[in-house]
């Protein structure tokens, strides 16, 4: 087998497996315009959140991002002996309610976790409160302290940073023509992946979503010690603390096409509701308004494997990127080395696709 792969897309997953590939002796070339910079991997919220992301009918996902989970510490190990730290943090979920209709959402969230034997701590309002000091009037809460962050930019900085120490190599062009490339590809392009592969065309679409980053001024409480998921009104948005004392607040989430401009009612939203969860965030500095293109799957789980011979899908991961890049880029190493890929990633085959129609429209560029 050939000792080559080319990796289309350089966000977190693009990265992560060429990067994984890579030390285990693969020469990688990584086609993208802008890695690390292109997607929604730079403007992401960072969670490492299964659980408080799972939702009935939703199993396949849960059980995909709990194993992701489960491998993210040696991951960011792993990275982290290459020279840069990934931003790994371990202060766990407390997820909000605003209201009552808010409090019955996540009360059908903790019996449904409890229905699968997975720890949710319910909490009060008042309980809510102490944990996280700044919390406004919430009606109830969960805490969840399994559940990590990451901050998403020193990660995309770190596989940069790991993916050069191995001698991937990065190219500008576009990809035109899949068979302009010669050996293994992995097509990881997130939103843009739609345009690459036929079985694609109509499985992969763009999901825009905003996001906010504060920095508290002086006098101001700081941000909460936990990531903040709340339902506000129906709602949902997260507020995500990073080490150097800034907080992301996201995200909005509407079909736009590609549209990536930062809109003022999507800014509005995101503030209207996190003053209702944090007051005092109102006179927080609004440091950098930004908006990304999550790639959307047609069942929320993302397809991650064979298209064909010698091309694979590792995309479609939605809200999930920055959680499942370790157990994605395991599998793309086993499947080059001929190894037995984590089970849980059986349930996201590609193979579950209809065929393309005749009529479907590949534009064959990134």
């Amino acid at each position: 087998m050939s000792k080559t792969l080319t990796v289309v897309g350089g966000g977190v997953i693009g990265l992560s497996a060429a990067w994984r590939a890579a030390a285990r002796g693969y020469r990688v070339t990584v086609a993208d315009p802008s890695p690390g910079r292109g997607g929604a991997s730079w403007v992401a919220g960072g969670m490492l959140a299964p659980v408080t992301e799972a939702w009935p009918g939703e199993e396949h996902v849960l059980s995909l991002g709990e194993e992701s989970l489960r491998r993210w510490p040696a991951f960011a190990r792993d990275l982290e002996a290459e020279g840069t730290d990934p931003g790994l943090a371990g202060h766990g979920t407390i997820v909000v309610a605003f209201d009552s209709a808010d409090a019955g959402h996540l009360d059908i969230l903790a019996e449904y976790l409890t229905s699968l034997g997975r720890s949710v701590e319910r909490l009060t309002g008042r309980a809510a409160r102490k944990l996280a000091p700044g919390l406004g009037a919430v009606r109830s809460g969960l805490h969840v302290p399994g559940d990590l962050a990451v901050d998403n930019r020193k990660l995309l900085t770190a596989l940069l940073q790991a993916c050069s120490k191995r001698g991937v190599e990065f190219s500008s062009a576009r990809v035109s023509r899949l068979d302009d490339v010669t050996g293994p590809v992995v097509l990881a392009a997130g939103a843009w992946t739609g345009r690459l592969h036929p079985l694609l065309a109509d499985a992969v679409r763009p999901l825009k979503g905003e996001i906010l980053r504060l920095r508290p001024r002086r006098g101001c409480l700081p941000p909460p010690p936990y990531t903040v998921r709340a339902m506000v009104e129906g709602r949902p948005i997260y507020l995500v603390p990073r080490a150097d004392g800034e907080l992301v607040l996201g995200a909005t989430q509407y079909e736009a096409g590609f549209d990536v401009a930062v809109t003022a009612r999507g800014v509005r939203e995101l503030l209207e509701g996190a003053e209702r969860i944090l007051p005092g965030i109102t006179e927080y500095e609004l440091v950098e308004t930004a908006a990304g293109l999550r790639a959307g799957s047609r069942d929320a789980l993302p397809y991650i494997g064979e298209l064909g011979e010698g091309v694979y899908a590792a995309t479609g991961h939605h809200r999930n990127g920055l959680l499942m890049a370790p157990v994605t880029a395991d599998a793309v190493v086993a499947w080059l080395t001929g190894e037995r890929p984590p089970d849980e990633i059986g349930a996201a085959t590609p193979a579950r696709l209809p065929a393309p129609r005749p009529n479907s429209a590949v534009e064959e560029r990134v």
